[in-house]
């Protein structure tokens, strides 16, 4: 098993979750062409980490973009976008590619992302060397944003979150999930989660959407979430967790009130959208107790913070809406 990044919790910090002391991990020009790199995802791989990571230019074009990591940290990310090839379909028209997220599932990796066709959609491809990569159909209608898979089959199907939408700047938002039975055709779809009412939870009043790929646990489903309030200064973003019936996960056993991660770091409020925490990904080590998450700060930059999975756990059963 690959050593996943960790720090130990600093002195005097009570908090579940904690962020790393280097902050940010990846600068928003670590290549030439980036105006920003944020909203990324990590597997483990090899004897290190790749990882897909949305970089958008200086022209604000957003695009994913392969990279690989010995330690998790220190990234060396390609100057080009990932150039995909046909999957199991020759349509693979795209606008724009942004906020992937990345699971082994079976044999290969495969890659979701907000896939621009007519608005934007979930797309999903796939790769076993994260050089050559392999476009899908898309898996739903315009317009969905958030798709996440989840890491092996539930009931002998391939499961998805995704987070229906607008053609914008969405003022509402569920998590629904879906299944599909050959990563092509989808249905079967449920509703997961709304967001809270206001006077329950208000940082989560506004839209809710699935972050990283969901980690099995003796709870069920650890699934990590963003929530959004609208406030008088616009969208503000914060990270919450969720725990879901193992074989039902539209079944949600508990759910932080409390946020887990809320931007209050200069580099968290202060980019092209401050006020933004948006997680995308999770390392964790089940024997170890840890869980490191990289997130998107302020849609600008990629930082990471750290937690014990039971006391996120216990967190979450403790603090539910």
């Amino acid at each position: 098993m690959n050593t996943i990044p960790w720090q130990d919790r600093p002195e005097n910090n009570n908090d579940v979750m904690w962020r790393y002391s280097e902050n940010p991990i990846i600068d928003r020009y670590a290549i030439p062409s980036s105006n920003s790199i944020f909203n990324s995802a990590v597997v483990p791989f090899g004897d290190g980490f790749a990882g897909v990571f949305r970089c958008d230019n200086k022209a604000v074009q957003m695009n994913i973009f392969a990279g690989f990591s010995k330690n998790g940290i220190d990234w060396d990310i390609n100057h080009e976008p990932i150039v995909m090839q046909s999957g199991n379909t020759e349509m693979i028209e795209s606008a724009y590619k942004y906020d992937p997220r990345v699971v082994f599932i079976e044999d290969r990796y495969w890659i979701t992302w907000c896939n621009g066709y007519n608005g934007p959609t979930i797309g999903i491809g796939y790769t076993f060397d994260f050089k050559e990569f392999f476009q899908c159909e898309n898996a739903f209608l315009p317009f969905n944003r958030n798709g996440v898979l989840f890491p092996k089959k539930i009931n002998g199907k391939y499961a998805m979150l995704s987070r229906p939408s607008d053609n914008g700047h969405t003022p509402f938002g569920d998590i629904w999930i879906s299944y599909s039975p050959d990563m092509k055709y989808w249905g079967d779809h449920r509703l997961v989660m709304k967001p809270s009412p206001f006077e329950q939870s208000a940082w989560q009043c506004t839209k809710v959407g699935a972050g990283p790929i969901p980690i099995l646990t003796e709870d069920g489903w650890l699934m990590l979430y963003h929530g959004v309030i609208n406030t008088c200064n616009g969208f503000r973003y914060a990270m919450g967790a969720a725990l879901l019936e193992e074989n039902a996960p539209d079944q949600v056993k508990y759910r932080t009130q409390p946020y887990l991660l809320g931007p209050a770091e200069i580099y968290e409020q202060v980019g092209d959208v401050g006020n933004v925490v948006f997680p995308c990904a999770a390392l964790h080590n089940i024997e170890e107790d840890k869980l490191a998450v990289y997130y998107g700060a302020a849609d600008t930059v990629v930082a990471m913070a750290f937690g014990k999975l039971s006391e996120v756990i216990q967190f979450t059963k403790d603090n539910s809406l």
